[in-house]
């Protein structure tokens, strides 16, 4: 996602490869409950070089035909708008003009817009093989900025939308990442290390010296290009330029003579603490509660039968293949929570959230093995190498989660069932022997006088 200098969200893309089961994706797509207007107005779904209600067999058809029925089935485009910039209409007309503009002269494709959330967003799924020449498309760091990017920025700017401005120098990868999930960084802790040294130095020179108290090697002067630091243990070194705003020389030495004025110099503000509103009269409304589906409420019922809550006892015993999976109760709670965290209820969604932890994977592998050629060459890029290890470890961990569940859904659904004909042999069974207990006091009841 991108976000914009004050902070709100703007249009964007993202590009997701199909991996598998294209037809669990094409149908996501289309799904009629997510892209039919809710007055009764037209479905927002178009086809391209291709028919909607035919559009995988189209696809698998082209393939076929120039003998590339393997690898990458498809890319998924998500192009999703500001909340209330655009109106559902004009939002599917101008994903359709980005399809038609990027893939409208050699691709099947298919384009809907998914009204089922605040922001609108357009989803693009097409062939990967071209139903022109059999080429099959190149997914590029620089085709997506050069066509994809491009693009959908000259569309936007056309129909008066907002588009993503570059500002500043983004950020790593890895930086980006541990932010998002809390993790400490090198340059993270350099920038404590720094504003530590900042608040308890008065001058320029005792910074430095405050810096080198703590184990930092400096290397700074009239010879030296750039000024960078390396922490204590640390590698190599890091240019005071590549930590941010806040931390240039110029910008260290501004925030030294707030110190010495007696001004805060604290670079990031303390978070304000959460507003607290009391109702004086009156209820709030109660939210319902939200009702699972899908795979959440079926892993729900079977956590259930196996035990995470005391059965009542008046149930019926559970066959022995189910009282066996107790051994994997830890293991389907795991699951669960996987699901809820990702709000996942489809085989659909799971196809595609590990096509997409896939897709990180492999562009983190690329990286990664463009690093060992530089070892190979001498160069000092253990650190990055390490950051790219840290974070495949969890991204694999996810993928091989994904796995385990498409794999158990079948085995749970089949015991289900079986708990299902179990407690209706036990109802039946009860009230031939509730029938049968009438008939013979009604045969052995004296007389009325």
């Amino acid at each position: 996602m991108a976000v914009g200098a004050g902070g709100g969200v703007v249009a964007y893309d993202k590009i997701i490869p199909v991996r598998a089961r294209l037809d669990h994706c094409a149908d996501y797509v289309l799904n009629p409950e997510k892209t039919s207007l809710p007055d009764g107005g037209p479905r927002l779904a178009t086809a391209i070089n291709c028919q909607l209600d035919t559009a995988y067999q189209d696809m698998m058809d082209t393939k076929r035909r120039w003998g590339k029925s393997g690898g990458v089935q498809g890319y998924h485009i998500i192009h999703s708008y500001t909340p209330g910039e655009v109106t559902p209409i004009e939002a599917h007309e101008m994903g359709v003009e980005l399809a038609q503009r990027l893939l409208g002269d050699k691709y099947e494709v298919i384009v809907s817009t998914h009204l089922d959330h605040d922001h609108l967003h357009c989803h693009i799924l097409f062939n990967s093989v071209g139903f022109m020449d059999g080429a099959k498309f190149r997914n590029t760091f620089q085709d997506y900025y050069r066509d994809i990017r491009g693009i959908s920025n000259e569309v936007s700017r056309a129909h008066g939308v907002s588009v993503i401005e570059p500002e500043a120098k983004g950020e790593h990868y890895a930086e980006w990442s541990a932010g998002q999930s809390g993790k400490a960084t090198v340059r993270g802790l350099i920038r404590q290390d720094m504003d530590a040294a900042i608040n308890s130095a008065f001058t320029y020179q005792t910074f430095w010296e405050q810096l080198a108290k703590m184990g930092y090697t400096i290397k700074r002067g009239p010879n030296v290009k750039y000024t960078a630091v390396r922490p204590p243990g640390g590698a190599r070194f890091i240019r005071l330029a590549s930590l941010g705003d806040g931390y240039t020389e110029d910008a260290i030495k501004e925030r030294l003579a707030g110190v010495r004025s007696g001004i805060s110099t604290a670079h990031l503000p303390p978070p304000k603490p959460p507003r607290r509103y009391t109702v004086k009269r009156g209820t709030l409304a109660r939210r319902p509660r939200q009702k699972l589906k899908g795979f959440r409420a079926l892993y729900v019922h079977y956590l259930y039968l196996l035990g995470i809550r005391r059965p009542s006892p008046k149930r019926p015993p559970l066959p022995f293949s189910v009282r066996k999976e107790v051994t994997r109760l830890n293991r389907y709670a795991a699951q669960f929570r996987f699901l809820q965290a990702n709000r996942i209820d489809t085989a659909a969604q799971l196809t595609m959230l590990g096509d997409a932890l896939q897709a990180e994977i492999d562009a983190l592998t690329d990286q990664r093995k463009d690093l060992y050629r530089l070892k190979r060459q001498g160069q000092d890029v253990g650190g990055e190498i390490q950051s790219i290890n840290e974070i495949l470890r969890p991204l694999r961990q996810r993928l091989r989660t994904c796995g385990q569940i498409e794999q158990a859904i079948p085995r749970i659904q089949e015991q289900e069932r079986l708990c299902r004909d179990a407690r209706r042999k036990e109802q039946e069974h009860h009230k031939t022997t509730v029938k049968t207990r009438q008939a013979r006091s009604q045969k052995f009841s004296p007389p009325d006088r």
